[in-house]
């Protein structure tokens, strides 16, 4: 077995999110959550094929994010996984109707931080083990800090 880690490429003011599913239709039905979930949001999105004809099946409404998505799933290849690129949205706005999708599994991680995929690769093919996302801890926050982040959360809409 041959264990390596996979640099995501995350285009400028976007998201990733990284998940597994088990179904060819998953493509499509992840398009349709993206799209009744925030309509205006641009994202493209590539699934894994893990049985022939193993192909990697491509969805959005951005061809620049659809075209970026592909690439990482194609880095990463392993079966089943998917890449979803999204701008104008949070994964918060997503991320919910993503897990009730019935062809998903798992999410490995929904972030704007830079992300790395760590495979493990057999003669028979590739899987996920995890991700690396973003940095480590360097500290615990303050009182100044607590109120950075209320702020910020306040300024973005997601608190009162």
């Amino acid at each position: 077995m041959e264990i390596k880690t996979i640099k995501m490429e995350i285009p400028d003011g976007c998201n990733i999110i990284i998940g597994h599913a088990h179904f060819i239709k998953t493509a499509e039905d992840l398009y349709e959550v993206m799209v009744n979930s925030v309509p205006q949001a641009k994202f493209g999105l590539a699934f894994c094929e893990a049985s022939d004809p193993c192909l990697i099946r491509v969805e959005g409404n951005e061809e620049k994010l659809k075209e970026a998505a592909t690439s990482n799933a194609m880095e990463i290849g392993a079966g089943h996984t998917f890449v979803i690129l999204i701008k104008d949205a949070y994964p918060i706005n997503v991320l919910n109707a993503i897990k009730h999708c019935p062809e998903v599994c798992t999410i490995y991680c929904a972030t704007a931080n830079p992300v790395e995929v760590i495979v493990a690769e057999l003669s028979t093919g590739r899987g996920v083990m995890g991700v690396i996302d973003g940095m480590g801890p360097k500290g615990v926050e303050g009182k100044e800090n607590v109120s950075r982040r209320r702020e910020f959360l306040r300024k973005i809409g997601y608190k009162l």
